[in-house]
């Protein structure tokens, strides 16, 4: 879910940065501004994903968004975007676009195990976290991926 780096140092840059942020951010949320990299010309890389894979098994994606105050409309029809393309993945399951305030969005989506949450990344939802012109436009701040174990869950709604 983040862009692919255009050469092997700056591949080798993007991992050691990520496993920085990984020891430094514990839970799912807004970062720091420590924990962003912005370059040259002001742009943020889209998304920051931490966690890991851990054991196979049940899996999940808590996703923070903060969008800039006038794209308010435009994240909102993004989730709908991200909405679309998920309904086509079978491996993912319960879905949840929210809001916490008026600029401040979540994704809680849920896999049975880490191929299908790795199928989800490379399909169409992560595809539009990969457009890095649309998550700088309409975001503050990377979108924070964090990659979650599911422990419990009911599954349908009475």
């Amino acid at each position: 879910m983040r862009a692919m780096a255009d050469n092997n140092d700056d591949d080798i840059l993007a991992k050691e940065e990520r496993a920085a942020v990984d020891l430094k951010v514990t839970a799912p949320g807004r970062l720091s501004t420590e924990h962003i990299r912005w370059d040259a010309t002001g742009r943020h890389r889209g998304v920051l994903m931490t966690g890991s894979d851990g054991a196979d098994g049940p899996k999940a994606f808590y996703i923070h968004i903060e969008a800039k105050p006038d794209r308010i409309e435009q994240v909102e029809s993004m989730l709908a975007d991200i909405l679309s393309c998920v309904e086509r993945e079978p491996a993912t399951g319960p879905w949840f676009g929210v809001r916490y305030s008026d600029t401040v969005f979540a994704i809680f989506e849920a896999f049975p195990d880490i191929a299908g949450r790795n199928a989800h990344v490379a399909g169409g939802g992560g595809e539009i976290f990969r457009d890095l012109e649309r998550m700088n436009d309409h975001l503050v701040q990377p979108a924070h991926v964090a990659k979650l174990d599911i422990l419990m869950s009911k599954r349908t709604f009475a």
